[in-house]
C-alpha cells in the first residue's frame, strides 16, 4: 500500500481500496508580479464543489505535466501560459481518488481570465481569504509562506486561523 503525503477526510472510506491507481494532475500556481496568486473554486457537479484550489487538471495519455497544465488552463480559464516551471509534487489520498499533484509555478500568461466551467476566481495573498480551501491546496500555501518568510496563518476555517 502506498503512503500519501496527505490524507483528506481520513474517516471516509477510500473508493477502489488501498491499491487503487495514482491519478496524475498538473496544477498551476499563477503568481502576479505583486506576489498575489490565483485560486479558483471547484465547479458544481465535481467532488469538493465550492472548495478553493489552484487550477489544473488530469494528465491525458502521453502528456507531460507542462503540456497538461497548458491544455487545462486554456480549457478552464481561457489563458495561454508562456512558461511553467515544475516546482513540487504532493501525494494526496482523497476518498474518491489517490492523486499525485504536480505543482508548477507560472509567472507569465496571455489572455484574460474566463471562467469556462462557471467557477469563481480570486487573487489571494497570505492568509487566503476564501473558504473552504481544498486539502491539496494547504501544503502549497505553507510552501509559499516558507519561501516568503511568512509565519502567520496561511488560511482560515470558520473564523479560526490554521497553519
Amino acid at each position: 500500500m502506498r503512503t500519501p503525503g496527505l490524507i483528506a477526510d481520513a474517516t471516509l472510506p477510500r473508493e477502489g481500496g488501498p491499491d487503487r491507481p495514482v491519478v496524475d494532475v498538473a496544477v498551476g500556481v499563477l503568481i502576479k508580479p505583486n506576489g498575489e496568486f490565483l485560486l479558483t473554486s471547484r465547479p458544481e457537479g465535481k467532488v469538493y464543489a465550492g472548495y478553493w484550489e489552484f487550477p489544473g487538471g488530469k494528465l491525458e495519455s502521453g502528456e507531460t505535466v507542462v503540456q497538461a497544465l497548458a491544455r487545462e488552463l486554456h480549457e478552464e480559464l481561457g489563458i495561454t501560459i508562456d512558461l511553467a516551471t515544475p516546482w513540487k509534487v504532493e501525494m494526496v489520498d482523497y476518498p474518491h481518488a489517490l492523486v499525485r499533484l504536480n505543482f508548477c509555478k507560472v509567472f507569465s500568461w496571455a489572455g484574460e481570465l474566463q471562467m469556462r466551467e462557471a467557477q469563481s476566481f480570486s487573487w489571494e495573498g497570505l492568509p487566503v481569504r476564501v473558504m473552504p480551501v481544498l486539502p491539496g491546496t494547504v501544503p502549497v500555501l505553507q510552501w509559499l509562506a516558507d519561501e516568503r518568510g511568512y509565519s502567520g496563518a496561511t488560511y482560515f476555517v470558520a473564523d479560526e486561523p490554521m497553519n
